[in-house]
């Protein structure tokens, strides 16, 4: 059940995390797609690979931090430290973002040849972006604990 749960978090928040980050690039003109950043590194650091696979390693890896960030979440849920209501998501996508930001900085900074964009920019999205996991996270749980709810009851 903990497997579903991680699943249905991670992969509700991170989906809805990524169309929010695709928005905001539509809004600005600059590519804030964590995915596609993932990619750019991925084949900057290995030459060899094409821009098809590079791309698939991005959204492999966003969608596998995503779901690091979703066990995080169901453990502290599931343990009853936190409950998954909006006011409490959004807690916890504010931490998630700040952390977010900490490590892509730090990401940038040690990588050989990071991509030209406007950091700054890039980073005070990904805070109102780590919002949207958040929130977007606890709703998959939730309605995977009301499915499975309706479901053990019949």
């Amino acid at each position: 059940m903990k497997t579903k749960e991680i699943l249905a978090s991670g992969i509700t928040g991170t989906t809805f995390m990524t169309l929010f980050s695709y928005l905001i690039s539509l809004a600005d003109g600059e590519n804030f797609s964590e995915p596609e950043r993932l990619g750019q590194l991925a084949g900057r650091l290995i030459p060899k690979l094409d821009k098809q696979r590079s791309l698939a390693l991005g959204w492999l890896g966003h969608y596998g931090v995503g779901l690091l960030f979703a066990l995080v979440y169901v453990e502290l849920w599931r343990r009853g430290k936190l409950k998954p209501d909006l006011k409490t998501n959004l807690w916890l996508g504010g931490l998630s973002g700040l952390l977010a930001v900490a490590v892509w900085k730090t990401t940038f900074k040690l990588h050989p040849l990071p991509p030209s964009l406007s950091f700054n920019k890039y980073y005070l999205q990904l805070v109102p972006a780590h919002l949207v996991f958040a929130v977007f996270a606890g709703i998959g749980y939730q309605i995977l604990k009301r499915t499975n709810h309706v479901t053990d009851h019949q």
